[in-house]
């Protein structure tokens, strides 16, 4: 049995869950409109160049959630998963989960986006676990903090290790899917790396080391 990690957003799903969630709870009417679009846009638009200040991105986009219970939130990402996640599932890549799945292989996606938005997803995928940025969650209540080193960058790095403490694979024989360079550490702790629909900075530093390129976006 190998590991196959893979990122989620723009990897396993055809867009990013996490800015299309500030979308969502906008268009609900449960977030000011153009306040939060601003801000949600210019930490999507700092990803996309690999400036994120993951800390202050985790305590905007968890800051709506002390609002409302955690009972209240979960119904509200219902509608979320059916409207804006289910329309970008890749029939490729649920091929390739299933290809990974048939020999044998444990399923891991470790992803920046927190939580509370991409565990109801990864149980939509059917992987076998998940390693996100997890709000933190009080008698219920969130507090619109967060637990542990955020799952970004070397952040993915870091826990991964911690989780490998109890679940011994080996990172030679390991894969890992991910479109970005934000993901670079965690591509070189593997002997499997592997570049998804990558962003240009990634997609030239694949062609530099030779990376296999996937594009999961054309039809299956």
């Amino acid at each position: 049995m190998a590991l196959a990690i893979f990122d989620l957003d723009n990897t396993l799903i055809g867009g990013d869950s996490d800015h299309l969630w500030g979308e969502y709870i906008i268009a609900q009417g449960l977030v000011d409109e153009k306040a939060y679009r601003r801000q949600n846009d210019e930490f999507y638009l700092a990803y996309q160049r690999a400036e994120l200040d993951i800390d202050a991105y985790l305590k905007f986009a968890l800051s709506p959630l002390p609002e409302r219970s955690e009972a209240q939130w979960q119904r509200i990402h219902q509608g979320f998963l059916r409207e804006a996640i289910t329309p970008i599932m890749l029939p490729k890549a649920l091929q390739l989960l299933d290809k990974h799945r048939q020999q044998g292989d444990y399923l891991l996606i470790i992803t920046a986006t927190n939580g509370f938005i991409t565990r109801p997803i990864a149980e939509a995928l059917a992987v076998d676990h998940i390693l996100a940025t997890d709000p933190e969650l009080i008698d219920g209540q969130y507090t619109g903090g967060y637990l542990g080193t955020p799952c970004f960058a070397e952040g993915k790095v870091e826990n991964l290790h911690h989780w490998l403490q109890d679940h011994p694979f080996d990172l030679r024989d390991s894969y890992f899917y991910s479109d970005s360079i934000n993901d670079l550490p965690l591509l070189l702790e593997v002997g499997h790396p592997v570049v998804v629909n990558p962003d240009p900075a990634l997609e030239q530093t694949a062609c530099d080391k030779q990376w296999p390129i996937l594009d999961l976006r054309e039809p299956a």
